[in-house]
């Protein structure tokens, strides 16, 4: 396989694989296999160990065994969607069962994909380089939204703030506001500081889809359908500083 082009080449990182399996021979040899395609591999031995290395190096994917002692593949999956820095990480099973309710259980439980063994090795190196690139697309696609009004953005933002300024304080809605988490009141701020969602996601230590999350609550919670809308509803209510 190393004779073949490597796909992260063009890449300045090469992408960071966890790697989570309970048989020594067969972490050393996925492993050997996915070095041998560039990319950067961190092993555990089950999923407790998994959890924590994945909270320590925030993996691009992870590719896990199912059955292991501890912490299964399962919990392992639900930990890492029910945490906001690793809920977006693509996960991969890696397991000898392979009748289809098991293949079933995990896409419902929020697996990405699913090998069973024993696998062939060029299919398993295809099967993770499909999943990094569909995240890949997923985000630049994202990163494209976000940034595409930032100068429209931030030159509303400027007038909004200056109408206020100069205008009539008692003209200010007088209602009751919606409560917001503390998530949400720094996701706010942000927004109102004139930060796209990869930009807010950055400083959060978050991904761009929980940011997106976010605002979709803000929408909903303070009745608005846009950023400017929602930095006006914040400004006039003194929501933001």
């Amino acid at each position: 396989m190393s004779e073949r082009q490597n796909p992260t080449s063009e890449i300045s990182q090469p992408p960071r694989l966890l790697l989570v399996d309970d048989e020594p021979g067969l972490r050393t040899a996925v492993q050997a296999y996915l070095e041998d395609e560039g990319f950067d591999v961190t092993t555990a031995v089950d999923g407790e160990e998994g959890w924590q290395k994945a909270q320590q190096l925030h993996p691009d994917v992870v590719l896990s065994d199912v059955m292991m002692p501890r912490c299964d593949g399962y919990e392992l999956l639900k930990r890492l969607r029910e945490d906001e820095r690793l809920g977006g990480t693509p996960v991969i099973f890696l397991t000898a069962k392979g009748m289809t309710i098991d293949r079933t259980q995990g896409y419902l439980a929020g697996v990405d994909d699913y090998i069973s063994k024993p696998f062939d090795p060029d299919e398993l190196i295809a099967r993770v380089q499909n999943v990094v690139k569909r995240q890949e697309r997923l985000l630049a696609e994202a990163a494209r939204f976000a940034d595409a009004d930032v100068g429209q953005m931030a030159r509303q933002i400027t007038e909004i703030k200056s109408m206020l300024t100069h205008g009539d304080p008692t003209s200010i809605r007088d209602k009751e506001l919606p409560n917001f988490t503390p998530r949400e009141e720094s996701v706010l701020q942000l927004v109102a500081e004139g930060l796209m969602n990869k930009e807010i996601a950055r400083k959060l230590e978050t991904s761009i889809r929980n940011v997106e999350k976010y605002v979709s609550r803000l929408f909903i919670k303070t009745e608005t359908s846009s950023r400017t809308e929602l930095v006006r509803y914040a400004l006039e209510n003194h929501l933001v500083t």
